[in-house]
């Protein structure tokens, strides 16, 4: 495939360009090393590496175009230079424009917030397979092209990656697209050049500090998304947080709102908890769920709020709403045979602890014992480790502190950072144990009938990350084979 020069950097508001744009482009990339002839780099600022410091190198494989914010001191012959103010906005718009713009032939939806990304943007993919329509889905957990499953590597992809899926998606035949959009994503422009049909907000808990600095640097991040909505876009918020005024403040979109405890357009009502379901009423319409848990019906009423906004008959929807099934790692439930029930969810915040805890010791009240193992993720927020221990210690009967994934620090440091958070009383309830199999497996073992084990804080992932390398682990196969065990 090639496009022309000119035609391919429309969108891109150039400050300044230097050569020949009548000529043929057969690629846009971003890193160095896939740059062959003909074809355009853009040197984009990241958070590790300048993609300027490459422009020497590029520039000797005869590659037809550079895009960038400053012009390096020689220019080379035959290559066009184009300056920009933002690069990493430029690739957004290239990579959208290079794919054909495939946002504009899918009814796209993104979800963003600091919990519920994940189960709500795959639910409203499974509610569209449902109605029937082809639809796909960029997701945490799992990319999916109608029923094929792409493996993932970010909440958000980069937007050469994005934009070749929901190409991808076009060709496949889908109508409309699922995606999580992240604070990063958002502030690093990976979603420049894509029209959204519609927003959907969860909340804003604290996260994602070691990035953005403060939590109203992380807000501002997830607000560039609404900002950026077109007119003829909805944007759903949950109307019992407070930062979702904030969030829709300066939307050109139009705003619809969710609630569990106040007036909105869609409105939930919790009649019945259990470990495995629920009866919500949904705008007045009794429907039995197979979800458990408060922060699981704001995202149920969520995706029954969007559902509708996307243009699926409301009928249907309170029908699908009972067929739909929990997402791989989040409240994730199972059980042994003498009675012992463990949790596995993706609670890797204080809040999201907080959530998952307080469902389960709504449903098995004060008699019931809980245990929780947890731990908290290396080179992250150092600050949330002793609010995230002293949330779990304060619900729990026995706290088991462990290794997350550990990245480049030592575990043991990480513990110690969560341990600092613990009231004498609190460290007399909490064993400490690196090994993260050990720790599942001395906690299920410990465990009496009618118990409930919560595995937190990885969830879906397969694997463990320590000193840069991913060794293969999960938190469901070690608790399924220790539950088996008991039998």
């Amino acid at each position: 495939m090639t496009i022309k020069l000119s035609k391919l950097i429309e969108d891109i508001r150039p400050l300044e360009v230097i050569g020949e744009t009548d000529k043929n482009i057969i690629g846009v990339h971003s890193d160095s090393r896939k740059v062959e002839k003909d074809s355009l780099f853009v040197a984009v600022r990241g958070v590790t590496t300048d993609g300027h410091k490459y422009i020497p190198v590029v520039a000797s494989t005869h590659v037809g175009a550079i895009v960038c914010e400053e012009l390096p001191a020689a220019l080379e012959q035959g290559i066009t230079y184009i300056r920009v103010a933002d690069s990493a906005e430029a690739l957004g718009l290239l990579a959208s424009a290079w794919y054909g713009y495939p946002s504009t032939h899918l009814k796209l939806v993104g979800v963003t917030g600091t919990n519920g990304k994940t189960t709500t943007a795959t639910l409203l993919y499974e509610m569209a397979r449902l109605e029937g329509y082809k639809a796909g889905l960029l997701s945490t957990v799992c990319n999916y092209i109608e029923g094929r499953a792409i493996p993932t590597t970010h909440t958000t992809p980069d937007p050469l990656t994005l934009n070749s899926l929901l190409a991808e998606m076009v060709e496949a035949g889908c109508d409309y697209a699922f995606m999580e959009v992240s604070s990063h994503a958002a502030q690093q422009h990976r979603i420049s050049g894509l029209r959204f049909a519609g927003a959907v907000f969860s909340n804003l808990t604290r996260d994602h500090l070691d990035y953005h600095g403060t939590v109203e640097n992380y807000m501002n991040a997830k607000k560039i998304f609404f900002d950026s909505l077109p007119a003829d876009a909805f944007a759903l918020v949950n109307a019992d947080d407070k930062a979702s005024a904030y969030m829709v403040q300066n939307t050109r979109a139009k705003v619809y709102t969710y609630s569990l405890r106040s007036e909105a357009d869609f409105r939930c009502k919790i009649l019945e908890t259990r470990l495995d379901g629920t009866l919500l009423q949904l705008n007045g319409r009794d429907i039995e769920v197979n979800f458990t848990g408060r922060f699981n019906a704001y995202n149920l009423t969520a995706v029954y709020g969007a559902s509708i906004l996307t243009g699926f008959p409301e009928e249907e929807v309170a029908v699908n709403m009972s067929r739909l099934v929990p997402v791989a790692g989040r409240f994730q439930t199972f059980r042994s045979a003498d009675g012992v029930t463990a949790i596995v969810d993706y609670a890797h915040t204080p809040d999201a602890l907080v959530n998952v805890l307080d469902t389960i010791r709504e449903v098995v009240g004060n008699e019931g014992k809980i245990t929780t193992v947890v731990g908290a993720g290396g080179d992250r927020d150092h600050g949330k480790r002793p609010i995230m221990a002293r949330e779990a210690a304060c619900r729990s009967d026995l706290l088991i502190l462990t290794s997350d994934n550990p990245r480049t620090e030592r575990p043991e440091d990480i513990i110690e950072a969560m341990r600092a958070g613990l009231t004498e009383d609190e460290l007399r309830r909490t064993i400490c144990i690196t090994d993260r199999r050990e720790a599942i497996n001395t906690a299920i073992r410990m465990a009496t009938p009618g118990s409930v084990v919560l595995v937190a804080g990885k969830g879906h992932e397969p694997y463990q990350e320590v000193n840069g390398v991913r060794h293969h682990f999960d938190d469901r196969e070690e608790v399924s084979r220790e539950l088996d065990a008991r039998k």
